[in-house]
Formats: structure tokens, sequence, C-alpha cells
């Protein structure tokens, strides 16, 4: 079974394996003609319950195959133009080389002498993005595994620095539609259950600042202390942006930590032109970015940046065996005295490679295309009578509903819109997301593909409409 261990001995089996894997993948990239094939659960399952682990085959070729039959085939391809659902990009290439690397070295960047350079890549890649976003000269970060990790080690962070005697005093102030994560991590914090304020947000989804301000002041007069107000940069559901700068002034005023979710938005910072749509985020004590939302990189790639790089000491722990303290005096870089994690991938060389082959420049123009596409994607439905579309996009969501002209009964609309969702999914022609808008369900296209375009959009509204009116179509004839 040594032959399987990648050394000096097997350097040739790696190279042939891995072209062969290569090969099938790029095979099926070029050949895939639907985002989805449209398989179920029941047809799938069986083939991979199927499968007895203790008998492997011996051979990478045949292992391939199999895989065609139980993933490749099936899998739910984000390269694809009329995939238009979840925050999931398409990949870009360099990146995709970057993470053949990094697994094949299998760099830990929780220490130094497990990672050498790949700590100082992760490091400058921290230092360049926190000066993007503009936190100024004592800021730092560090990588993580995704948006719900970032925003969990940023309340973290604010809830030490509040420095209270009670976790039950503390209160976290978010939109009305900002991501779940922040519940969670409020629960994990050991906080109490009505510890996360909501926020209502106006007819654009970003925070009232005047709620803001009207809860910030009740806290203090309760005797509460307003722990962090969470500002999103890129709400999942409507991509909207808070009003950063507003928000800034009422955190420094109310002496709250400002923490940016900047997950999806994050894209700007390399933008072109839309740039100015993150002014404020630099006044933040705390930004989550997903690289691999907005930055076209493989899964996970992620960061939380702080202004003041002192305060991811709430982080740090120091074991004999791994970093002692001695190590601080001695300057040696240990990337796990940031980070929730001890082990952890070398996700940043994906971003490395990325801005080396590309440029940030890159980046911001394809992000750019995306945003645009969206503009016109609203044109196209607000100028559709078969549709309702909720809010002018701000980045590259957008969040509408099919309307039928016959049928006024809301909840009918919803069960058609629903099964419009679930047909065409099951159908594989396109993929398209689902959300609640004041209790009513409502569709939504995630545009993070630059090769799709305003045809692709308009062949999947047509798609959505036939589906839509099928259902209820037959809706009546069982009625009637």
């Amino acid at each position: 079974m040594r032959s399987h261990l990648l050394n000096d001995t097997t350097a040739e089996q790696y190279r042939r394996s891995v072209t062969e894997g290569v090969e099938r993948v790029a095979g099926k990239l070029a050949a895939t003609k639907r985002p989805f094939t449209g398989v179920t659960v029941d047809a799938l399952a069986p083939l991979i319950d199927g499968i007895d682990l203790d008998k492997p085959l011996h051979d990478t070729a045949a292992v391939l195959d199999e895989l065609e039959e139980v993933y490749l085939r099936d899998a739910v391809y984000f390269h694809h133009p009329r995939y238009l659902a979840h925050l999931n990009c398409p990949v870009v290439i360099p990146a995709v080389l970057g993470e053949a690397v990094l697994s094949a070295v299998n760099s830990s960047l929780d220490t130094w002498d497990q990672s050498a350079g790949g700590t100082l890549i992760e490091r400058k890649l921290i230092d360049w993005t926190t000066a993007r976003i503009g936190l100024g000269p004592a800021a730092d970060g560090v990588f993580t595994s995704g948006g719900t990790q970032s925003n969990l080690q940023a309340l973290l962070l604010a809830r030490e620095e509040a420095k209270t005697d009670s976790f039950a005093k503390l209160r976290i102030f978010a939109s009305e539609v900002s991501h779940f994560s922040v519940r969670k991590s409020a629960k994990l914090l050991g906080l109490s259950q009505d510890s996360v304020v909501c926020v209502p947000v106006d007819h654009d989804k970003r925070m009232q600042t005047v709620a803001l301000a009207r809860e910030l002041e009740r806290c203090k007069k309760d005797g509460l202390v307003p722990m962090a107000v969470v500002a999103t940069a890129g709400t999942t559901d409507f991509g909207s942006i808070d009003p950063l700068p507003e928000i800034a002034e009422l955190c420094a005023q109310f002496g709250a930590w400002m923490h940016v979710d900047a997950a999806y938005g994050c894209g700007l910072l390399a933008s072109l032109r839309y740039r100015d749509r993150i002014d404020g985020i630099e006044r933040a004590d705390s930004v989550t970015v997903d690289y691999h939302k907005s930055f076209f990189q493989p899964v996970s790639s992620s960061a939380v940046l702080v202004r003041d790089a002192a305060t991811l000491r709430h982080a740090t722990y120091h074991a004999e065996y791994l970093n002692p303290r001695r190590m601080v005096t001695e300057r040696i870089p240990n990337q796990v005295d940031k980070s929730l994690q001890t082990t952890r991938r070398f996700d940043a060389l994906k971003l490395w490679m990325t801005l080396r082959v590309m440029g940030a420049d890159g980046i911001g123009e394809l992000f750019d295309e995306v945003c645009d596409l969206a503009a016109e994607g609203w044109k196209l439905l607000a100028a559709d009578p078969r549709f309702d579309v909720v809010v002018q996009p701000t980045l590259s969501t957008l969040v509408f509903r099919y309307i039928p002209a016959a049928v006024t009964d809301p909840a009918e609309i919803d069960r058609a819109n629903l099964y419009a969702r679930k047909a065409l999914f099951a159908s594989g022609d396109a993929v398209v997301a689902g959300t609640k808008v004041g209790g009513r369900h409502y569709l939504k296209f995630t545009l993070l593909n630059p090769e799709t375009t305003t045809e692709d959009i308009a062949a999947v509204l047509d798609l959505i409409a036939g589906h839509a009116e099928q259902y209820l179509g037959e809706s009546l004839d069982r009625a009637s």
C-alpha cells in the first residue's frame, strides 16, 4: 500500500493519476449542456448505498468510472450560465491550479514550522485585503472556512471587547435580512435568546438607521450593552448594502463594535466602477469577506479582518507542543495565534495565484460584469407583466415572482411559484433559488457568472412562466 503514498518515488504515478482525473473533469465541463441532470434522491441514493467501501477497486480508471456514475454525471455545475441559484461562483483557472498545488503539498497553516512560505503568503494577502478596505496600519486578520466562521470570530472579539460582567446584558443589532449566522453565532457565544435585535429595513432592504438609533437608545436606557452592530454589505437574499457611513456614526456614538458582513459584497473591493457602493466599510472594527463568493475562488476561501490586530488575542491560546509563548518573543509567526481553527488548509494560495495571474483588476472586471448583468435583468423583469420584482439590484441578485393574469389568490400564486422552481430543477434546464418576502414565496436569481447573458435570463423566465402556467392549468382542471 505504500505505493499510494505521495513522495519522491511515486511522483510519476501522481502525475498520471491526477492527469487522468483532470482529463475526466475537463471532458465533463466541455460536454455539460445543462447545469443539472434532474436526478432525484430516490434514484441516486441506491447507487451510493450499494457501494461496499470495504472492497476497493484497486484501479484509478475504474474508480473514476464509478465516480462518473455517483457524482460527476449528476453534480450541479456552477460554471453553467443557467445556474442562477445560490451564492456559488464559477471559479477561475489560476485558483484551481492553486487548489491542486496546496492539496498535494498539504501545508497546514497553523504554525510556521508546518507552512513557512505559506504563512507569509497568507499574511501578505491579509495585508492586501485590509489595505483595500482601508482599515489602517494596525489591521490584521486570518483566513477562515467561510462567512459563518468569520462572523462568529468577529462577534467573539466584539463580545470580549464589550467588557461586561454579564453576557445577559449584551445586545447585537442586525437588519431583519441579515445572515442567519449572526443568530447562530450569538447562541454559540453563550448569549441570551433575545440578544440579537432585528432592525427593520427600508424599501431597498437596507437597514433603517433611524430604527437602529432608536434601538440603541433603548438599549442604553434599559441598562444593556450594545455589543455590536452587524452591517451587511450584500445581503444573501437581495444583495442590499446597509448605509455604512451612517451606521459607523451610530457605532461611534454608542460605543458599539461595528462589524461589516461583506461576504458577498467584497467583490466591490476589486471593482473598477462600483467601489463607492461600500464606502464607509473602512470605519469597521471587523469585516467578513468571502473570496469564494465574488472573487471567483473555489470553496473554501474566506477571511475575517480587524482594524486592531491586538483584538485577535481573544482567540489566542498557547500549547507547548504547538505554539509555546516563547515563540511570540522570538517573533515566530504562527497563524494559529489568530484563528479559531488549528489545522487549516493553505486556501490563501488560490487567491495568491489568481492575483499573480489575473490581477485585482481582472477580478473586478468580472464582478462588474455580473453587476451590470443584474441591472439588465432587472429591466427585463420590470418590463414584463408576468413578474413582480422586489428591488433594483445593488449587486447581482434579483428577487421576483410570477404573477398570473387570471389568478388573484396569493396562496395559489405561492404554490405556482414553488412548483415552477421545483419543476425547473427537476428538468435540469436551469437552477434558481427561492425565498420569502412579506410571507409570500418568491424566486431568486443570484448572478455570479459573467458567461450568463440577458438571453439566458429571458429564456429562464419563459421556462418559469411555462411551468407556473402548467401548474395553474392543472389546478383549474382538478377544481372543475
